[in-house]
């Protein structure tokens, strides 16, 4: 029996960090908000969803919020522990709907959000994937050639002091990579960790979040995925009646954005202190000068909510021809690099042995 608790108690743990499939996870707002239409009661509705579940971590999550609504827990306030599947947004738009008796369609709209969100992230992910393989592929090659081409080629050469000058980089290259290859793979492995775990605390994760912002054409695409989010998670909040202080601090937090979220705080701060919105984000590079006209002309109407859904419309268009230009734009400079790179490797190689041609004629 105590082995037994143990290991419920293992279980529960593991569900709490477990992350629902997306697919599940709009499964469940969907069949939710048309179970609670047809007025089937909560408990009901997530233990008809939960027999259809098969992940046995997610089962284990919502037998337990089958457990909290039995004694008489909100449906927000039951999901609020499992923080890593339901986030702090989603949360706050139910818990203020609850109140409504509108329930059903808060839950249809949080499906779409997450749908729409989570498309966006797609894209991005679908239009790095092609770029990112041909260059590992690349650099597994020129490895390859130096560690295992280059050497049987270049013992050719007794006499390294007569070289050019690029044959000798070229061997020094190959070299580092035979004789150094254990210190590659341990710099490799520290900046892997450095990523993982030290490039999460607050201060590195916001030199690497300003990093990405700055990098060469992925700073656009970068700062209007995140425009994007803030806009759409910021309008359902604020359609469901959460105060603007309140929605800025959760719009905060499901960025993924240290940058940005420490400006949005100090956004915060001044609309604490009774500063509008569009004063205290007026010449910031981090907003557009678009996005804050819209605010500003639109905040004095009391209409902000149903702007800021545009803006986002308006830039999950912009994130579509970014990610059609960046594809379009990525596969002929990264052909264009390679094909560079093995010109390079080839006539540094050749160059002596032209040499050596030209001295037997």
């Amino acid at each position: 029996m105590w082995g037994k608790g143990l290991f419920d108690s293992f279980n529960r743990k593991a569900a709490e960090k477990q992350k629902m499939k997306l697919k599940s996870k709009l499964m469940f707002y969907r069949f939710m908000s048309t179970m609670v239409d047809s007025w089937m009661s909560l408990i009901k509705a997530v233990e008809v969803i939960n027999n259809q579940e098969k992940d046995k971590l997610v089962k284990i999550m919502l037998e337990d919020v089958m457990d909290n609504l039995r004694e008489w827990q909100t449906l927000s306030s039951a999901l609020w522990k499992y923080y890593n599947t339901f986030g702090s947004s989603e949360v706050a738009i139910l818990e203020s709907w609850e109140k409504t008796w509108k329930l059903n369609t808060v839950l249809k709209d949080l499906a779409a959000q997450i749908e729409k969100v989570s498309s966006i992230s797609g894209k991005i992910k679908a239009a790095l994937i092609y770029p990112a393989a041909v260059i590992i592929i690349a650099l597994w090659v020129v490895i390859v050639m130096m560690v295992v081409v280059v050497p049987k080629l270049l013992e050719l050469f007794t006499d390294a002091d007569d070289l050019p000058w690029s044959t000798k980089a070229l061997i020094a290259t190959s070299d580092f990579f035979i004789n150094s290859w254990m210190y590659i793979i341990i710099a490799m492995f520290w900046l892997v960790m450095f990523v993982k775990f030290w490039g999460k605390t607050k201060e590195w994760r916001y030199y690497l979040d300003l990093f990405m912002l700055k990098m060469p054409i992925f700073w656009w695409l970068s700062q209007k995925v995140i425009l994007s989010k803030f806009a759409r998670i910021l309008s359902g909040l604020l359609w469901s009646w959460v105060s603007v202080v309140e929605s800025l601090k959760i719009v905060s937090d499901a960025l993924g954005n240290e940058v940005y979220r420490q400006r949005i705080m100090l956004l915060q701060m001044d609309i604490k202190k009774w500063i509008k919105i569009w004063e205290s984000l007026d010449w910031d590079k981090l907003f557009p000068v678009m996005l804050v006209q819209m605010v500003q002309i639109w905040e004095q109407t009391a209409k902000l909510d149903k702007t800021i859904i545009k803006i986002a419309e308006f830039y999950d268009e912009e994130v579509d021809n970014v990610v059609w230009v960046i594809n379009k734009l990525l596969e002929p400079i990264i052909i264009v690099f390679i094909a560079w790179v093995v010109l390079f490797i080839a006539l540094w190689v050749m160059q002596p042995i032209m040499s050596l041609t030209e001295q037997i004629q």
